[in-house]
């Protein structure tokens, strides 16, 4: 069962990192994530490395850095929480252009601006050089559990057409007049919103019940293999072995 098109995240290509097989990809992020994690706040020669290895393997995927950069809005959050650490913080404080900051929240600060964002380029590169199917079956070979792995790929599937039918139900509002100014028309948006986790509910229901009827068992069929070489599984080490390797000389 496919997506049907190509996730905004993902960019096609036939680049080294994009013809690894999934699982190399996501052992190897989760890998290189536990290395940024242990590495101390301190070792700014490493977090500088982090960065130049993931540009390389931005480079080598050919991903822009524009591309990278549009997309880590998604860490807006975690940068203006790491920003009032300092301000809010308690302990020795310093003056910097006039403003009184806390030393032990500029150093929590820069920790959780540092990791956070090279947690997000990584990411990013994996999405964006990785189908999510395909994401999904290197789940399913790392022996994720087979639940899990299916409930995620039923909420890919049918993501957009939940998402569809919103539309419609708002194209329809609208076209009647309605329009959700004020508090008053959280009664119709709340009608509205059943309406639709019934009716996804039904399908659900229905789907079920067709993959059933067509001997479903409890697994989903892999159609095509997608298994890994020696020689993918230490390319796609590289990255967090290279990462390790700066971490104990930094």
């Amino acid at each position: 069962m496919g997506a049907g098109h190509h996730h905004q995240l993902y960019r096609p290509g036939d680049t080294l990192v994009h013809r690894l097989p999934p699982q190399c990809k996501l052992l190897a992020v989760a890998a290189f994530a536990i290395v940024v994690v242990a590495t101390p706040r301190e070792r700014f020669l490493a977090f500088g490395g982090y960065l130049l290895l993931l540009a390389a393997v931005a480079a080598v995927a050919r991903v822009s850095p524009g591309f990278v950069l549009r997309r880590m809005v998604v860490e807006l959050p975690f940068v203006l929480f790491a920003f009032a650490i300092p301000v809010i913080g308690l302990g020795e404080r310093i003056s910097i252009w006039g403003v009184s900051l806390s030393v032990d929240g500029l150093w929590a600060s820069w920790n959780i601006l540092a990791k956070a964002t090279l947690g997000v380029i990584a990411s990013i590169l994996l999405a964006a050089t990785t189908e999510p199917r395909s994401m999904l079956l290197g789940a399913q070979r790392l022996r994720m559990p087979q639940l899990l792995v299916q409930i995620a790929t039923f909420m890919l599937r049918y993501l957009d057409v939940v998402l569809d039918a919103m539309r419609r139900m708002k194209v329809a509002r609208e076209s009647r007049g309605f329009q959700a100014r004020d508090l008053r028309q959280a009664p119709i948006l709340a009608k509205s919103a059943g309406a639709l986790f019934i009716r996804s509910y039904e399908r659900g229901e229905r789907v079920h019940l067709a993959m059933l009827s067509r001997g479903y068992t409890g697994t989903m069929p892999v159609y095509r293999d997608i298994s890994a070489d020696v020689r993918q599984w230490l390319f796609a080490g590289a990255l967090p072995v290279a990462a390790a390797a700066l971490l104990f000389i930094s």
